[in-house]
């Protein structure tokens, strides 16, 4: 475009100087070797423009055939030149397809074609026939070479690093991607990959500088980075806490001002500051977490913020928290807990009810084992809440690569990945039937509680109470005779879990009968036990309705 640009304006040069000097007429003589000449001096420019051009194109054919040898030797070479990319091409589509064979014949094609030293992806091609050949060991080689030279070494580590994470060979393949990430600091993977291994092995302080240098060359994403620094800073802020709780506070807040959402920061920052007695604070970042999304971690340290209070204390405080956040069944649940702790026992069941109707789990029915024990201590009730933890989906819990902890980590100990732990209901094999977390299950678990069995043993009659005499003759006396025994039981009611007490009278054990000799003895009668004495249907010897008496089972 910028020679054409160059013609035109000669061309316009041209044509205004002639017409310039169209405008401005003369005359023109030139006497040599005795000859006059004359002519006009636009004739005179003319021919002094075409002998210009005349000598520029006999220099230019001159040019053309002195240089011709020169131009057809780089012809054909260029003409081989293209025929060598265009089966390097071939190769590299082939070798990435997988097709191994089309892949060596390009490669020797181009080996005819191209030089190796002038153009270094012949390297990887022969690398990548090597790798779908199965010739490893002759793949790392090439990969080597390709690391030494400066113009590949970038493709070399990286095939060298996917070689070593192949065979398992994780120290090798740190130290290849730490070596990329300091010659080139730009390449993503060779960033990621150090910062997980700088991370594996808790320098902190090294990740986060690398993980910087990323985010100004543009590496990471800021939004991604600004997480996984917040993450670091996690990490070396729960290490801090033990020895420099003022170290930890700042690491977990300026963690918290990159990821506001991030748990485990603001559990590390609420305990530096209650270390330090700044409860206020400390309560502060615990409930703006609270308000976010509810965390069974953030209500214990809410709950538990201060260690000299009280159970009841520690209600309230719970009670707190479900008033930040209604209806929620982690605050629910939380109350629960606090209430068994202060022997609220009616309020705890009432809450890890209402928390087993919003979302049933295996938590909530402990929990209510739990309180079960403290109410009635019951076998078969609490064995009925237990149950029902069974056929529950698990609880949430701090899960990455398939692995739960009990607390949260920076790094999966599966996989090194950095922040890979998630809160959410882990993954299990599932060995039977398992029900789905409806609220309609908890209603059903809750209907289906099975009463609680009393069983109280009847005193022994006293001889005073009521004799009679008896005429001597043959009788049959109960020899060891068993007191009888009363069961009390209580029936739930239909859509709620109250108690309601009903008497039944059990069936007295059979004892052997013998026959004793008639004479003068007095039989004690036993009181009546069985339905009350104001009941109609109870009459005494003279078949005459008994008086109305008062009836106690003790």
């Amino acid at each position: 475009m910028i020679r054409i640009l160059f013609y035109v304006l000669v061309v316009l040069a041209l044509g205004a100087g002639f017409a310039w000097l169209a405008d401005r007429p003369g005359e023109l003589s030139l006497i040599w070797q005795g000859q006059r000449i004359e002519m006009s001096l636009m004739v005179a420019a003319t021919l002094l423009a075409s002998l210009i051009a005349a000598i520029l194109i006999v220099v230019w054919f001159i040019r053309v055939v002195w240089l011709s040898p020169h131009s057809i030797s780089r012809y054909f070479r260029a003409r081989k030149r293209d025929r060598g990319y265009q089966a390097l091409s071939t190769g590299l589509i082939a070798a990435g397809a997988g097709d191994s064979a089309l892949a060596r014949k390009m490669t020797a094609r181009t080996h005819g074609l191209l030089s190796a030293d002038q153009e270094p992806l012949i390297h990887l091609l022969e690398a990548q026939t090597a790798l779908i050949e199965g010739k490893y060991d002759d793949a790392r080689k090439k990969f080597e070479l390709m690391a030494d030279d400066p113009e590949t070494r970038e493709l070399g580590l990286r095939g060298l690093y996917l070689e070593a994470k192949r065979l398992g060979a994780n120290e090798a393949a740190r130290q290849y991607a730490e070596r990329a990430a300091d010659k080139s600091p730009h390449l993503p993977w060779a960033t990621l990959a150090a910062l997980d291994y700088r991370s594996q092995t808790g320098q902190w302080d090294e990740a986060i500088r690398l993980l910087d240098q990323s985010r100004t060359a543009h590496v990471i994403e800021r939004k991604e980075a600004d997480r996984k620094k917040a993450v670091l800073l996690t990490a070396r802020a729960s290490e801090k806490l033990e020895t420099d709780p003022k170290g930890a506070r700042d690491d977990a807040q300026a963690a918290l001002k990159l990821a506001e959402d991030l748990v485990p920061a603001g559990l590390i920052a609420a305990k530096a500051l209650f270390r330090e007695d700044n409860l206020r604070k400390g309560a502060a970042i615990l409930e703006k977490l609270w308000k976010q999304e509810p965390h069974p971690d953030v209500a214990k340290l809410y709950v538990r913020a201060r260690s000299g209070d009280s159970a009841t204390d520690r209600l309230k405080r719970a009670n707190k928290l479900e008033a930040l956040r209604p209806n929620n069944p982690i605050a629910l649940a939380a109350v629960a807990e606090a209430a068994l702790e202060a022997r609220e026992l009616p309020l705890a069941r009432a809450k890890a009810e209402a928390a087993a109707r919003i979302q049933p789990n295996e938590n909530i029915f402990l929990l209510l084992a739990d309180i079960e024990e403290a109410d009635t201590n019951d076998d078969g009730r609490i064995r009925h809440w237990m149950n029902q933890a069974l056929k529950n989906p698990r609880d949430p819990a701090w899960t990455a690569d398939g692995v739960t902890s009990p607390e949260w980590l920076p790094v999966s100990p599966v996989s090194g990945r950095l922040d890979a732990f998630e809160w959410k209901q882990p993954v299990a094999e599932i060995a039977g039937a398992i029900e789905e977390g409806r609220p309609d299950t908890a209603d059903a678990a809750i209907r289906s509680l099975p009463p609680v069995a009393i069983v109280h043993q009847r005193p022994e009659p006293q001889p005073e109470r009521a004799t009679v005499a008896v005429k001597a003759s043959p009788v049959i006396e109960a020899a060891d005779k068993a007191p009888e025994t009363v069961k009390t039981i209580a029936v739930p009611a239909p859509s709620e879990s109250v108690i309601v007490p009903q008497t039944v009278k059990a069936e007295p054990k059979p004892v052997p009968a013998k026959t004793v000799e008639a004479k003068s003895t007095e039989a004690v009668v036993e009181p009546f036990f069985g339905r009350p004495p104001d009941d109609p249907g109870v009459r005494d010897d003279n078949n005459k309705p008994l008086e109305k008496t008062a009836f106690r089972l003790f």
